[in-house]
């Protein structure tokens, strides 16, 4: 709900990250643009591009990707896609009935199969309203059964999330992020997500209705897109 002028200017005044992950709904530009406004003003921060992808099982968070993996496929096709392009594969607000998340049967059957390349990174530790329903029973699974590696994310959809859950590792650049996921070298971290109050209640409610019609949008846009060409 900000752009990606205001996103940069919000981190680097408030906040101590030294990476942030721009992760737009079934689009890689944003991430691909804040990447290089960033390297333009010389900022402190390092941007990784990725983007929520709606597969037919639910969200996955692609990082480190240059292009949008295609939407409303099988999880397992979407991991293939992602890690061909080198990218990172995060299971996104984990079991959750509030949105479009993956399920524990459909993360169980993708960890029971271990196949190389098909195959979740991590797992996204979510204290927004959609992640913390369902937080304690993903963390319980994980520690029986995945044993994924946890990152933090914020699910910021406003500025004032923006920060408020985080991946703790050793170094500062995204190469020592991307290295510490694949060593299951991360923490997750997380402060008191905002209240609706904080955020402004016709704020967070046109920000939930923009998440919503998100994916349809996105759809509408790539069709104009190829009748355009």
């Amino acid at each position: 709900m900000a752009s990606i002028e205001g996103v940069l200017d919000y981190v680097e005044r408030e906040t101590a990250l030294d990476v942030i992950a721009i992760t737009d709904h079934e689009d890689v530009r944003g991430g691909l643009e804040a990447r290089e406004l960033a390297a333009k003003r010389g900022s402190r921060l390092e941007i990784v591009p990725g983007a929520e992808v709606t597969t037919r099982h639910g969200h996955l968070l692609a990082l480190f990707v240059e292009r949008t993996p295609p939407i409303f496929r099988s999880v397992e096709a979407t991991l293939a896609d992602i890690h061909d392009q080198g990218g990172i594969a995060i299971a996104a607000h984990p079991m959750s009935w509030l949105t479009r998340s993956l399920s524990r049967r459909t993360l169980d059957r993708v960890v029971a199969r271990g196949e190389a390349g098909v195959a979740f990174d991590a797992l996204e530790a979510n204290f927004s309203p959609a992640g913390r329903v369902t937080a304690r029973e993903a963390a319980a699974r994980n520690a029986s059964h995945w044993h994924l590696p946890v990152c933090g994310g914020s699910d910021g959809h406003h500025l004032v999330q923006v920060g408020t859950g985080w991946t703790e590792f050793e170094g500062t650049t995204a190469a020592a992020l991307r290295a510490a996921i694949g060593a299951g070298a991360v923490r997750e971290g997380h402060s008191r997500p905002p209240s609706i109050r904080e955020i402004g209640i016709g704020r967070a409610a046109l920000g939930l209705a923009w998440g919503f019609s998100a994916t349809p949008r996105k759809m509408l846009q790539r069709r104009t897109w190829v009748s355009a060409r």
